[in-house]
């Protein structure tokens, strides 16, 4: 069973102070009312090293909070994109070249593209599946075993479909790893990502728990 570290409802004015920026947007806010964070990401905003565009980003928006040990971390984020790859989800950082993220990449035309980045020795892969245009939420979550990580998803929160299994290179499964949300716009400003909350637990579940 896991024991809870971290369970943010983003109903209060701040945040957890565990929590910390990694190239921290201008334009946020705890809205305790709603209880959500918006993250509205800057342009030009992004999380990618070299494959097939060629290009290297590491400047998008992480919130995060170091772990130790197996985790599962898991959130819910509601989107409203404005240009093709605007994105918002949870992610690992180990190093500016090894790390992994998971979210909806929205695509203009046709469906978004959800699914998980994988990041290892400066070298970023994309594995996607189709997901509905016109939906604007997902439930979002990374399990930590050891230095593997288990991507999933679900639609209401209560059923999880695995995304990825992967090992991230640089994680010898023994020091703490920053983990946390993140949100970016590769193409310009204009997204507004909601995240309605922030939980970690520590340990592992069952293959067939639902968490």
């Amino acid at each position: 069973m896991a024991e809870s570290y971290l369970h943010e409802l983003f109903d209060r004015p701040r945040a957890d102070s565990r929590l910390t920026w990694f190239c921290e947007p201008a334009n946020w806010a705890v809205d305790a009312a709603a209880r959500c964070l918006n993250i509205r990401p800057e342009g030009e905003t992004d999380f990618w090293q070299r494959t097939h565009y060629g290009f290297r980003a590491d400047n998008g928006h992480f919130l995060f909070a170091p772990v130790a040990g197996d985790f599962v971390a898991t959130t819910h984020v509601r989107f409203s994109p404005a240009h093709q790859y605007d994105q918002a989800g949870l992610m690992v950082r180990l190093s500016p070249t090894c790390w992994l993220k998971t979210s909806v990449e929205y695509q203009a035309e046709g469906p978004s593209r959800l699914g998980a980045v994988v990041t290892n020795c400066g070298y970023s892969d994309w594995s996607t599946q189709d997901f509905p245009g016109d939906r604007r939420d997902v439930w979002l979550r990374i399990r930590r075993e050891v230095s593997d990580y288990i991507v999933e998803a679900s639609d209401q929160g209560l059923t999880w479909s695995q995304l990825r299994l992967a090992r991230l290179h640089e994680d010898q499964g023994t020091a703490a790893v920053p983990c946390g949300l993140y949100a970016c716009s590769p193409k310009a400003a204009g997204f507004l990502a909601q995240f309605s909350f922030l939980k970690i637990d520590l340990g592992r579940v069952s293959e067939s728990s639902n968490l």
